[in-house]
């Protein structure tokens, strides 16, 4: 190939590139009408009550942590195999973090690990207040059994679905609260959709939803019946009356997020068709393939394959990175975050999660993204052929 394949990337189209400059154009680039009209159609898309957008998926999971009132000496879980943000949002609140092993075959957080974890954290007094599992790669986690453990041992959940949006879980779309308290999307440029940086957070609860308004434009509001100075002589029109954040997403951001919504089932269907082209590709190399729930439609942010090292000549880091000496940018999502040095300067070590461990040592994340070729998929299945048979 004459230029390098990225593992993922934004597809923008010129109708996009006209909704961006209308609003350079218009009178508002921030604190607009467009907000708004983003969040309305996130939330109509996604079957729920409310959608609150924001700079970023980091901050909307730190401002989901204090909506639920953690704080110090909360306990959060979290699944080891995710990007920092996922764990670091409860430190933000100075809760602890705590790590809930994989599923070996899904990489989501196992269900039958977190209810081990939860029988013997009962006995020592020690229950987290939030549990945080992670769609990892677009598939959802199974919910049903979380939200089920979740009413027998008391926690609140925050779904990380940044990897998410256009994804099912038993036939209803990812982001619908049935069973979480909030959902969080990404739209970083190699998600699903972009608004360049910026994150949303659904929910079904009326007191969650003007509690994450509050706190990602520094806790202000102008809304009457909220405010809480009555003196009638002085000039009032905005209180802070929470402490909050500059969180908000701009007019700018949203109106490419809202033009690229109506392509958002046209991005996951073809990811679908590229994710199934590698099934048949890739099925007579030594790779473990990935499994989708059947409870699961995956959004595919991620193609990740497991090498099956017992059969293959050469390294985890030698495929990873011949691959990448030869123009195909792949990526490893994710190392254990426990493994990080600040994690480890906490006390984590390796091994703490098994599952984790073995994932992180064979994982490989494939070039997946709207308008990646045929000859460029092509070319990345010989290229495999040629690396791990040889």
């Amino acid at each position: 190939m004459s230029s390098t394949i990225p593992y993922g990337k934004q597809n923008i189209s010129q109708e996009d590139i006209n909704a961006v400059v209308s609003i350079l154009n218009s009178d508002y680039l921030t604190q607009g009408p467009t907000v708004p009209l983003f969040e309305e159609a996130v939330k109509d898309y996604c079957e729920t009550q409310y959608a609150i957008a924001v700079n970023s998926a980091t901050s909307a999971l730190h401002i989901a942590c204090l909506a639920l009132e953690i704080g110090k000496g909360d306990i959060v879980w979290t699944s080891p195999i995710s990007f920092i943000a996922s764990a670091n949002c409860a430190l933000y609140c100075g809760a602890t973090i705590d790590f809930v092993d994989i599923d070996p075959d899904t990489y989501l957080l196992s269900h039958e690990k977190l209810e081990e974890k939860l029988i013997y954290a009962k006995r020592l007094g020690k229950l987290p207040k939030v549990v945080i599992p992670v769609h990892l790669a677009g598939q959802s986690s199974d919910m049903e059994k979380i939200f089920n453990l979740s009413l027998k041992f008391g926690f609140k959940i925050i779904e990380d679905a940044s990897h998410a949006i256009g994804g099912k879980y038993q036939k209803k779309p990812i982001g619908d609260n049935r069973y979480s308290d909030i959902v969080v999307f990404s739209f970083h440029p190699v998600k699903i959709i972009t608004t360049g940086e910026g994150g949303m957070l659904t929910t079904k609860s009326n007191k969650l939803a003007k509690k994450l308004q509050l706190l990602r434009s520094h806790g202000t509001t102008n809304i009457k019946s909220e405010m809480k100075n009555q003196i009638t002589s002085e000039i009032w029109n905005y209180e802070q009356i929470d402490l909050g954040f500059n969180f908000r997403m701009t007019d700018l951001s949203a109106s490419l997020g809202l033009n690229q919504m109506k392509r958002l089932d046209k991005f996951v269907l073809a990811r679908h068709l590229i994710a199934d082209r590698y099934n048949k590709l890739l099925a007579d190399l030594p790779l473990k393939l990935p499994l989708q729930d059947l409870n699961s439609y995956s959004s595919y942010h991620l193609y990740i394959v497991r090498l099956r090292l017992a059969n293959i000549k050469k390294t985890h880091t030698q495929i990873f990175n011949e691959l990448r000496a030869h123009g195909v940018e792949v990526n490893l999502h994710y190392i254990p975050i426990y493994r990080h040095p600040y994690y480890e300067r906490m006390g984590f070590k390796y091994g703490y999660c098994d599952e984790a461990e073995k994932y992180f040592m064979e994982a490989i994340s494939l070039p997946i993204f709207f308008d990646f070729s045929i000859e460029q998929q092509l070319y990345v299945s010989e290229l495999l052929h040629s690396i791990l048979l040889n």
